[in-house]
């Protein structure tokens, strides 16, 4: 080889080294920095609210929502349970030889459907109060504004109007059928 071109193979070398030295420097440089700084960890120090939330005792209220949340619960498991016990307890096809026998069979069947359907919109309802009581204004009529009261929320946990507007709207209704 010449002069030159061994010249030009060592400029090569040198200047591939000299990059990767200032790379490695450059590392280097910039993992002490990091480690001289102090690192704040936001995960483990709680928040003042969560906090004062954790700390601070239930009202007589909200105690009562949280166990009416918890009835929902498990009024809802019960619900889905009976309703997987009847979708599978339930024959495809009815075939009697009496008549009589099949007509009976199929008003049974027909009823426990209806049942079910009736389970089924207090399964939506129940949903929705659950999700209420996690996420929104729980306890609040729909039509006035005002808190519905304790003692109708224990007896009917779904309900979304207080017991006043429901009077007025089931009168509404009566007037409106003719009765």
């Amino acid at each position: 080889m010449t002069k030159k071109t061994t010249a030009k193979k060592s400029n090569i070398k040198a200047v591939k080294t000299t990059k990767s030295v200032k790379k490695d420097s450059n590392k280097n440089m910039k993992a002490p920095s990091k480690s001289s700084k102090p690192v704040k960890e936001t995960a483990a120090v709680p928040s003042k609210k969560k906090t004062a939330d954790a700390q601070k005792p239930l009202t007589e209220r909200e105690a009562v929502i949280q166990r009416i949340k918890q009835n929902l619960i498990n009024q809802r498991d019960s619900l889905l349970k009976e309703a997987e016990e009847t979708l599978s307890s339930l024959p495809s096809e009815l075939n009697f030889p009496d008549m009589g026998d099949q007509a009976t069979a199929e008003a049974d069947r027909n009823f426990m459907l209806r049942l079910r359907d009736r389970e089924r919109m207090l399964l939506k309802k129940i949903e929705v109060t659950i999700d209420l009581i996690e996420n929104g204004p729980y306890g609040i009529c729909e039509e006035c504004g005002n808190e519905i009261g304790l003692k109708r929320l224990e007896a009917r946990p779904v309900t979304t109007l207080c017991i006043d507007c429901k009077t007025r709207k089931e009168e509404e209704e009566r007037i409106a059928e003719g009765g």
